[in-house]
Parts: C-alpha cells; structure tokens; sequence
C-alpha cells in the first residue's frame, strides 16, 4: 500500500469500525479502500479486489437507473465530488459482482487536509429496501 496522507488513514481507519458500506478514493479516484460492510453489497472481498482505477470500479459494479439503463461514472456521487470537491448524494441501483440489483442511497464528500488541500472523497451508501426512498 502507499503511502497515504494521515486523513486518508484516520478516514480509514474510521470506514474499518463502520457498520454502514464506505468507499474511500484518492483524488484520482483511484479505489483505496473499501469495508466489510461494503464487501456485503458489492459480493467481493476487498483483499480479492484490492485497489482499482476509476473507470474500473466506475463500471464493474454496474450502476444502474430504475429504467435498467448504466448510469455513465460521471453522473455517479463519488466522481461528482472528486471533480468539484463538494458533497454530493443519489439514489440508484447497483448490479454487484455476486449478480443481485440492491437500490442503495449514497453520500459522498471530500477529504481536505487541514491546510484545504483536497486529498480524496469518501462515499457512504447503503442499502434501501422496497419500501424506502
């Protein structure tokens, strides 16, 4: 693993105690880390994945929209905040690696160093049932 700014490994650290699915990228978008949780919804292990580009993980889990049509990696919240380096939130559903759809809510938001120097984003997301928005 490289090494990484002390946020990004507080922010890791932090995902790694979380019970709710967390992403964390570098600002590349690059796929740094994903939690156990995650590992749930997306039907891998992150030791099997390890990290991945933005363009792989963009589209290997297979975001959908309700019509079933691939939504494109730049209408997806993550890459909306490491473009603009601002939060961001959608609803929609995933295909996993492991071949189920779950809808899943998702909220991501940048890391700034103390000196505001943007340093990644991190997604939260979690499952919805039928019955939620």
């Amino acid at each position: 693993m490289p090494a990484y700014e002390i946020e990004i490994i507080l922010n890791r650290q932090l995902a790694d105690c979380l019970s709710i699915p967390v992403f964390i990228t570098d600002t590349a978008g690059n796929l740094i880390f994903y939690n156990e949780p995650a590992e749930e919804i997306l039907g891998k292990r992150y030791e099997e994945t390890g990290e991945m580009p933005v363009e792989m993980w963009g589209t290997i889990f297979k975001p959908i929209d309700e019509a079933g049509h691939l939504l494109a990696p730049d209408d997806l919240p993550l890459v909306k905040t490491l473009r603009n380096c601002r939060p961001y939130h959608k609803i929609f559903l995933i295909e996993s690696l492991k071949g189920t759809i779950e809808k899943i809510s998702v909220t991501s938001y940048p890391i700034l160093g103390r000196s505001g120097k943007f340093l990644g984003a991190v997604a939260i997301f979690w499952e919805l049932k039928d019955d939620e928005n």
